[in-house]
């Protein structure tokens, strides 16, 4: 080590932080000069990874929790070469590949998408969760850390109570966080805000605590040391920083620690931009130039870092060797690929609810599928995910050979978690709750569908056919809310998430079929919790019939120049095909249903597909449980959609399906109604 070279990183990190910000006219660069000396140290000295390939599955990784803290990462990479000049100077540009919150770019050393404060850090404790696990299976393999970076904020949001509970009472000594604690937020001083003893509250938890000057690179050597040997917590050290260190003015005098420094440019602030690049020792001509003797310094840590990595794969290659059959599960893990699964042999019970229909498949995927981490917000009872859990076990602080998350109610914070399993790699996560508990969960369903990650959510209870419990457990508005996620396209063009309601057990066991083939997205299996009658096969096979729902939509009752087309999704269908009966034996009416599983997977087919499911310029009736909006977009011009415009009440389902008009008597009743409007 070098304490002049250290410095003058630390202080390089600062004068590439700020010019970003100052050329942009837009960020944050108080927090990224705090924060340079812990990013220098950790980087250099203790963060263990390939600069020839950043992507190597046995790296440590860093999650950034604080995403306003951009032009921190970004400087420190450009020091590693992981970034040009350019790309700092077009900072927060359009096309840029340093936009102004951090977005997933694994090849340049960016782990997640971070911004929304509070799920960055989760996801790392996620990351760790999926290094425990997969290193229970291949011993020694997956020994990484995992490190975390957050602010007063991330400490703040709500979601931090989670993660740290869920941290610490599984004993993840390897996630290691660092806390920049500089007394200062965006809008005020962290004394107006709060007045916690944040070291207390973490070690209540079981987290193992250091508390340090964050700008001493003894300080941060000896806390990254001492994290590093323990063997039993996850640990925080609360780094004492200063916002917007180096700062000065036009006179020269420090101004540093003030709230102005946090959120716009240097040159905005009291602080002068040209004499705090001197005091830094940059040169105001040229300020995105990397110092020399630090280009020079990390030349040589890139060598070695290349260096013992190397000596590293040939460790894992030498394992590969002797463990032939592991090593080949490995790779399977590794590339995300599933196993070679039969869900059409799963039997399903005859009418029962789609929860239990996919519980039913949750046991087989427990025993076919070796990495799946499945998880539930105290619901594994009633989500039925405990279909899994019977087949497995829970995960526990120092044997991680279970496959089963009790998160505790914490939605968010477990949905967060999910995300960083799999950003981590080689292990498919599973969360679940009630669908009206959806509401919770979506800041991080939302980054889930940003970063295209396959995270499959469980929810049930999909109706107001809740029943007794009430209107604040009925969903209406759910599905209307989820299926906009249908109609977003990421930044690869693709649909941003894939909404599966499955109408009977067997198309429940398609659905899962679908999810676990959905690598490029997030998908959600909406259940019912009430049984619903099987839909009737046309020939010999229903499984193989409901292999359709791939196409978003399809026919489950079907005859030649139909007078109307009845569509649905979930339980409504079976609804619909009662009415169907009905209306055929008194009306003498020919009619087909259409079972939509997904409106956005159906609209992605050929017009001649789509046709022929819901013919153009014919009737067309809907029915839905939540919003009329869900189906409306696919009825035309003349079609017409039922469906609830208000809350629920708190009553047995059978009798709410009565009250609102559900039954399949009532809905042939409008049904008729709709006919006779359209003459």
């Amino acid at each position: 080590m070098n304490q002049k070279i250290d410095q003058l990183a630390a202080d390089n990190i600062r004068t590439l932080a700020i010019s970003m910000v100052e050329k942009a006219n837009s960020g944050h660069p108080g927090g990224a000069m705090g924060g340079a000396d812990f990013m220098h140290i950790l980087y250099t000295e203790y963060l263990n990874f390939d600069p020839t390939e950043m992507d190597w599955p046995f790296r440590d990784r860093f999650f950034m929790d604080a995403g306003h803290l951009s032009a921190l990462m970004y400087s420190q990479y450009y020091l590693l070469g992981n970034y040009k000049k350019e790309d700092l100077q077009q900072f927060r540009q359009w096309g840029s590949v340093t936009p102004g919150h951090p977005e997933i770019d694994v090849l340049r050393g960016i782990e997640n998408t971070s911004g929304p404060l509070g799920q960055g850090h989760a996801m790392g404790v996620g990351a760790a969760i999926a290094a425990k696990f997969l290193d229970a299976r291949f011993k020694g393999l997956f020994e990484h850390k995992i490190y975390g970076y957050i602010t007063d904020g991330g400490v703040q949001e709500e979601i931090s109570q989670g993660a740290g509970r869920i941290a610490g009472h599984l004993g993840l000594n390897n996630f290691i966080m660092f806390y920049d604690s500089n007394d200062v937020q965006l809008s005020s001083m962290t004394d107006e805000v709060t007045s916690e003893n944040t070291a207390m509250k973490y070690e209540a938890w079981g987290w193992k605590v250091i508390t340090i000057d964050g700008h001493d690179h003894t300080q941060i050597r000896k806390a990254l040391t001492e994290a590093n040997e323990e063997s039993e917590r996850p640990t925080l050290i609360i780094g004492k920083t200063i916002m917007g260190k180096g700062c000065v003015t036009a006179t020269g005098a420090m101004y540093e620690g003030e709230c102005e420094l946090h959120g716009k440019p240097i040159g905005d602030t009291k602080a002068d931009y040209i004499k705090t690049l001197i005091n830094l020792k940059a040169n105001p001509e040229d300020p995105f130039a990397i110092f020399e003797e630090v280009a020079t310094q990390y030349t040589k840590i890139l060598a070695q870092k290349t260096a013992a990595i190397a000596n590293r794969k040939v460790q894992i290659a030498s394992w590969k060797k002797e463990n032939p059959a592991l090593s080949l599960k490995l790779e399977s893990f590794l590339s995300g690929e599933i196993p070679d699964l039969d869900l059409s042999s799963v039997v399903q019970k005859p009418n029962i609810a789609t929860r239990e229909a996919s519980s039913i498949v949750l046991a087989y995927l427990a025993e076919n599928v070796e990495n799946m981490i499945v998880s539930s917000a105290d619901l594994s009872n009633s989500d039925k995910t405990d279909g899994f859990l019977k087949k497995s076990s829970v995960l526990k602080k120092n044997d991680f050979s279970g496959a089963f998350l009790q998160a505790g109610v914490a939605e968010l914070t477990m949905t967060s978690i999910a995300n960083g399993i799999a950003l981590h790699g080689g292990v498919i996560p599973v969360v679940a709750t009630f669908f009206v508990f959806s509401d919770y969960m979506k800041p991080a369903i939302r980054l889930a569908a940003i970063q295209e990650l396959p995270v499959k959510y469980v929810w049930t209870h999909d109706s107001f056919r809740v029943g007794e419990d009430g209107p604040t457990h009925q969903p209406i508005e759910q599905e209307a809310q989820i299926r906009l996620m249908e109609k977003i396209k990421n930044h690869s063009g693709n649909r941003s998430l894939l909404a599966l309601r499955p109408a009977d057990a067997i198309e429940t066991s398609v659905a899962w079929d679908m999810a676990l083939r959905n690598s490029k997205t997030p998908t959600a299996l909406i259940l019912s919790r009430q049984n619903i009658q099987d839909i009737p096969a046309h020939g010999t096979s229903r499984y193989e019939e409901a292999t359709s729902s791939s196409k978003g939509g399809y026919l489950v009752k079907s005859t030649q120049n139909p007078d109307i087309t009845l569509i649905a999704n979930g339980s409504e269908v079976a609804t619909l095909l009662a009415a169907a009966t009905l209306l055929e034996k008194e009306k003498n009416l020919k009619i087909n249903v259409a079972s939509i599983i997904s409106e956005g997977l159906l609209k992605e087919q050929s017009k001649s597909y789509q046709e022929s499911v819901i013919p153009k310029g014919k009737l067309v009736f809907g029915l839905t449980a939540g919003l009329p909006v869900n189906l409306e977009g696919l009825i035309g011009d003349v079609g017409k959609v039922i469906g609830l415009d208000h809350f629920g009440y708190s009553a047995p389902a059978s009798v709410l399906d009565e009250k609102f008009g559900f039954t399949s008597t009532q809905v042939s009743k409008e049904i008729l109604k709709y006919i006779e409007e359209t003459k």
